[in-house]
């Protein structure tokens, strides 16, 4: 896929339908090797400049799913993963060898390996890693390593990596809300956190039709991208959240705002907005008692989260007919 096709996976509901496949030539991988950007220079916006000048392979797609939703706290964790040697640099050997790994265990519990015993699995590897190195270098290859493959990653330009693009989707996904505008409404917020939650368009009318009413009698004044950026920032670490608040509550209670805020800053270290979390509670406040179901937060985040790659339920029949008719109705709504 080009890196466009990319981009187009994660932010819209509907990608772009593809006519027929683009055949290149050397000319043409040899055009996408030198406008790719060096490690060193890293922004956030490379993958909307490279636009349809770039390749990426399946393994490196779920990769890059993967950086979407770490935390800032596990990029170390994730780059010490790749340096196999422990020499603080990653060389492109050790990055494949790691990633073709990483996309086999991925593989495998989406149930879409059928392999059922382990005979051949490190050779599977090892081959893929050679077969690798025999085929043409990809964007992301070419971006780390250079294209001789001779540069060796550090860590800061992996971490810088990681944060441009978490931060380049947010904002093209941001922008397709605002519409030009440095400000989306609370209304459009509302909307982006339950885009991609497995409710029947009954349900999610419900929850929007709750947030109008609610913004009706409070001040409107927008969602800025960085308040946006704060909060999905801290999606990334609901795990640690829902501990808290577990520990906190030490039971199944639902928490205030004020509890809510200093659980997010014991988690993040930074504080959410006021007003976001004022708009999170007029969503998920099922009673309007100032009070929110941490649980049902959680687990509709983390749907967000995942931005529509969550495992499809394994049904047949009827329960599999009324699942695709609900997702349908979701995207055309």
């Amino acid at each position: 896929m080009t890196t466009q096709d990319f981009i187009e996976s994660i932010t819209e509901a509907e990608p772009r339908p593809r006519l027929k496949r683009r055949m290149l030539l050397q000319r043409d991988l040899d055009h996408f090797y030198a406008v790719t950007p060096r490690a060193s220079k890293s922004t956030t916006h490379m993958f909307r400049d490279l636009h349809d000048t770039g390749i990426i392979s399946y393994t490196e797609y779920l990769f890059l799913l993967s950086v979407l939703t770490k935390p800032a706290t596990g990029f170390r964790i994730a780059f010490n993963m790749f340096d196999t040697d422990g020499n603080e640099r990653v060389s492109r050997t050790e990055f494949l060898v790691l990633e073709k790994i990483f996309s086999h265990a991925r593989r495998e519990r989406r149930g879409s390996s059928t392999t059922t015993d382990s005979e051949g699995s490190d050779d599977d590897v090892e081959d893929d890693i050679l077969q690798q190195k025999k085929k043409i270098n990809t964007t992301l290859l070419v971006h780390f390593f250079g294209p001789k493959g001779d540069h060796e990653l550090s860590y800061d330009e992996f971490k810088q990596f990681m944060e441009n693009l978490q931060e380049e989707v947010l904002e093209i996904e941001f922008q397709e809300f605002a519409r030009g505008y440095h400000k989306i409404s609370e209304v459009e917020f509302g909307k982006i956190l339950l885009r991609y939650t497995y409710l029947r368009p009954d349900q999610y009318d419900l929850y929007i039709d709750r947030l109008v009413e609610r913004m009706e009698e409070t001040s409107l004044r927008g969602i800025t991208f960085g308040e946006f950026r704060d909060f999905c920032n801290f999606l990334n670490q609901l795990e640690d959240f829902a501990i808290a608040m577990r520990m906190y509550t030490m039971a199944d209670q639902p928490i205030s705002q004020d509890e809510f805020l200093r659980a997010v800053k014991i988690c993040t270290g930074k504080s959410l907005s006021d007003h976001v979390v004022d708009t999170v509670f007029c969503i998920f406040d099922e009673d309007g008692d100032g009070q929110l179901s941490y649980k049902e937060f959680i687990g509709f985040m983390k749907e967000r989260r995942q931005r529509g790659f969550k495992t499809t339920p394994r049904t047949f029949g009827w329960q599999a007919f009324k699942y695709c008719v609900k997702q349908e109705m979701r995207t055309s709504s």
